[in-house]
């Protein structure tokens, strides 16, 4: 029946944002990504404008999450079997978040990029600039202890499959090594990402598991920052 009483149309709308964050994983998500951006929001003291932004910004990926699954649902109630309409209702739905969401974070980082990237100068400085000749050796390293793990693990060929993934390995390497040459936060962030869509693309592909794509990011981006950092205090 439809509530009558104030307190009960709350009530319903409090279920359906638990019923959403206990069945979708990607509001889980959302509510983390939005926790720890307002918690930088606290940390780095940012204006009440710019916190007002931030607290919009982040409503409208809420909103548009509880949309998609309003949608999601009700159209599998209507036709719980495929049909290309309902495909076309739930893709326009999700498509809906994946709008807001980009909008959110060109938000974020316009407002949080001031307070952050200073204190990623000063860390980036700390490990020191990578050379050409350390950039060189940093790639050519991880490419040999990925063989060499492939061939201890005995899973894989040195270009498909096995752990850890050599395209992660080798992309999270070179992404470190510009970040260090460039000691640009924003070129970093760009190689970053174009990185995590390398490393994206084999799990896609089903050539690795997510334990493999991180362990291999984590072995390029180790090697190449430690490879820097001995050129850097031996130079």
């Amino acid at each position: 029946m439809k509530p009558t009483r104030f307190i009960d149309s709350v009530n319903c709308a409090v279920q359906g944002i638990i019923y959403t964050v206990r069945t979708q994983k990607h509001m889980r998500w959302h509510f983390l990504a939005a926790l720890v951006l307002l918690l930088a929001a606290l940390l780095f003291r940012v204006t009440p404008v710019e916190f007002m932004l931030l607290s919009l910004s982040v409503s409208f990926v809420l909103f548009a999450e509880l949309l998609n699954t309003a949608v999601e649902t009700a159209v599998d109630m209507i036709t719980p079997e495929y049909h290309p309409l309902a495909k076309i209702a739930k893709d326009v739905a999700a498509g809906a978040v994946l709008v807001a969401s980009f909008g959110a974070a060109v938000l974020g980082y316009l407002v949080l990029a001031k307070y952050i990237f200073p204190l990623y100068r000063e860390g980036l400085s700390v490990v020191g600039t990578s050379s050409e000749m350390g950039t060189i050796v940093s790639v050519l390293l991880v490419v040999i202890v990925v063989i060499i793990l492939k061939a201890v693990t005995g899973k894989g060929t040195p270009l498909h499959g096995g752990v850890p993934s050599g395209h992660a390995a080798v992309a999270f390497a070179i992404a470190t090594s510009i970040t260090l040459n460039t000691q640009e936060p924003l070129i970093s962030l760009l190689c970053y990402l174009l990185a995590i869509m390398v490393s994206h693309s084999r799990l896609l592909l089903r050539i690795h598991t997510l334990r493999e794509v991180i362990f291999g990011a984590m072995v390029g981006t180790a090697l190449a920052a430690g490879v820097s950092t001995l050129f850097h205090f031996v130079g």
